[in-house]
């Protein structure tokens, strides 16, 4: 995309003189038949008929000069429609780097066709007024592209009042994959945020809905308080992304920044304006679940018209990623453990033997397995920082950080501003996870305004939890030459009297709340670097003595992990999973 030149200017101009001098040929037309005047000797009909001789070629031919520079002009630019409504802010036109040629003559003709078309109907208006002609009223009432009105028809009722309405308008939009370029670059322009923002939240979209951004900074709004914005940081975290097209890792982290940004509703016109919006959709299309997630979530906090929850860091939405018209009946939540993250623990199980994947396997399978199976289910993942050991000093407040009490609040909040306890939940955890799900639903039952939490958990699935402490904890205080054991470790030690304490209190309010619980254990050691080789979690700690306990043949890493959509370890999760939600729904 580049500015338009001064010929392009010129060429604006002579456009508007050829219309004025089509309007004055016009109305002198009108005007001389309405008036009858023969003030020189002229009768009515025979002036007309002098009119009628010389202003039609020269009418048709006008219009024909105007339907030429309207083309080529069209061809050239685009204009900003909102430049007006954004005064303050530096209007910029695009221009494709394409030719004529490359366009094809069949769009030129196409749009010559419906100009001509249009003038022709004017000049049988103004026949039918002069001489009382009738009119064929199915004729006037044709038009060459009846997509056109339809575009202008969507993108008025994306500007109603009424949110079901922009939602279906938008939903229709979405749909259209046929349409010439210069229709998707007019829209891009004159739709609002909000319109963008449901577009980019639609599957399958066409990218094309969205504007590239200005090549040069625009946007300066001293409203804002956060300094990235005013200092141009939208700009400069663009140009980064578009640089380091190399490293997925950076770009991811650009992206959640962009996520973080977004909880503000006071940047969100700057995030659209700054061409953020067309880079998110884009990401949501990426075949790496981590990138597409953290652009959902992005989009998410974005879309204020059909999401009413905000996505805080850490906090991911694995399905619906996409507008939907389908009610969500309840959330689904996984919880890591120790070492784990919001994506890698929830993959398919690493199959070693095998050089080629097999082409069911996932990446995060509760995003593709679990979400075919209960399309109404929301399904979220969690993440926060681990260690399994602190060689570095660190200060007091940053031990305190992240210990499980700290954490369990910190998430709760960010759970309650997702929405997290309005509807039916089951939660699933893996290892440390479990014990962390398990302090957040005692200080939520403490707590007037979480306790919704609490009394809407239908169901728990424990993979591998320490309920009673873990070998790992013993292991390496008897050995810290080769791990010192960090705030998280120590808190797993075997018979801590707070994780007695936390258990019994669990235990009571589980069985007070009526909460189905399913618990999974691990058979197989574990290999802990090169030297060490353990069980991570013996079975009579992960047995947490309520509800259903089944051992499996495998480790503390593949306990989550299954190896197929058809496996045991799968299939008695979902059904455990749509029990839990079926009680609720029968009561």
């Amino acid at each position: 995309m580049a500015y338009v030149c001064e010929e392009a200017v010129e060429r604006t101009l002579s456009l508007q003189r050829s219309v004025v001098l089509m309007a004055r040929w016009i109305c002198c037309f009108r005007g001389l038949a309405m008036t009858g005047s023969a003030a020189k000797g002229f009768s009515t009909w025979r002036h007309l008929r002098k009119i009628g001789k010389y202003a039609g070629p020269v009418i048709v031919g006008g219009c024909i000069y105007i339907t030429y520079e309207i083309l080529a002009l069209g061809e050239n630019a685009t204009l900003d429609t909102q430049a007006v409504e954004q005064e303050k802010l530096k209007s910029y036109i695009y221009v494709p780097n394409i030719s004529l040629e490359q366009q094809g003559l069949e769009r030129i003709a196409s749009k010559a066709r419906k100009e001509l078309h249009r003038a022709v109907k004017r000049l049988l208006q103004v026949a039918a007024e002069i001489f009382s002609w009738p009119l064929d009223e199915h004729y006037m009432r044709l038009d060459v592209e009846d997509h056109e009105s339809g575009l202008w028809l969507l993108l008025k009722q994306t500007k109603s009042t009424i949110k079901a309405v922009r939602a279906q308008a938008v939903q229709e939009l979405a749909k259209k994959h046929h349409w010439h370029d210069y229709q998707y670059r007019t829209l891009a322009q004159a739709c609002d945020q909000k319109t963008s923002i449901g577009l980019a939240r639609s599957k399958d979209v066409d990218l094309r809905f969205f504007l590239r951004a200005p090549s040069s900074k625009v946007i300066e709004v001293p409203s804002h308080c956060d300094k990235i914005v005013l200092n141009g940081g939208l700009q400069l975290l663009q140009k980064m992304y578009q640089l380091r097209q190399d490293s997925q890792t950076i770009q991811r982290n650009i992206i959640r920044t962009i996520g973080n940004l977004a909880l503000n509703e006071h940047l969100h016109s700057a995030i659209a304006q700054s061409g953020w919006i067309g880079i998110l959709a884009e990401a949501m299309k990426s075949p790496h679940v981590i990138q597409a997630s953290h652009a959902a979530r992005a989009l998410a906090n974005l879309d204020r018209d059909t999401v009413v929850e905000k996505y805080e860091d850490g906090v991911y939405i694995l399905h619906p990623q996409y507008r939907t018209s389908q009610p969500i009946k309840a959330d689904v939540l996984f919880i890591h453990g120790l070492l784990g993250a919001a994506f890698k623990t929830w993959r398919q199980k690493d199959n070693s033997g095998v050089a080629d994947k097999d082409a069911n396997y996932t990446e995060c399978w509760p995003k593709t397995w679990l979400a075919a199976d209960c399309p109404s289910l929301r399904i979220l993942s969690v993440e926060y920082d681990t260690h399994l050991s602190d060689w570095r000093s660190k200060c007091p407040v940053e031990n305190e950080r992240k210990s499980l009490a700290y954490r369990g609040r910190e998430l709760l909040t960010k759970l309650k501003a997702a929405g997290v306890g309005d509807r039916p939940v089951v939660w699933v955890a893996h290892s440390m996870g479990g014990l962390l799900v398990k302090k957040m639903l005692l200080d939520a039952s403490e707590d007037p305004e979480m306790r919704s939490m609490v009394q809407n958990t239908q169901g728990i699935v424990f993979y591998s939890v320490p309920h009673y402490g873990s070998r790992l904890a013993e292991y390496s205080v008897s050995a810290r030459f080769l791990l010192f054991p960090s705030v998280e470790v120590k808190e797993l030690s075997k018979d801590s009297p707070a994780l007695r304490e936390l258990n019994n209190n669990f235990t009571e309010l589980v069985r007070e709340q009526e909460v189905d619980i399913l618990s999974f254990g691990e058979m197989s050691p574990t290999n802990i670097g090169s030297m060490i080789k353990l069980h991570v979690v013996p079975l009579n700690s992960a047995d947490l003595g309520i509800g259903d306990f089944i051992p499996l043949d495998v480790n503390h890493l593949n306990i989550c992990k299954p190896g197929s959509r058809d496996s045991f370890l799968y299939q008695r999760s979902l059904k455990f999973i749509k029990d839990a939600l079926a009680k609720e729904l029968k009561r």
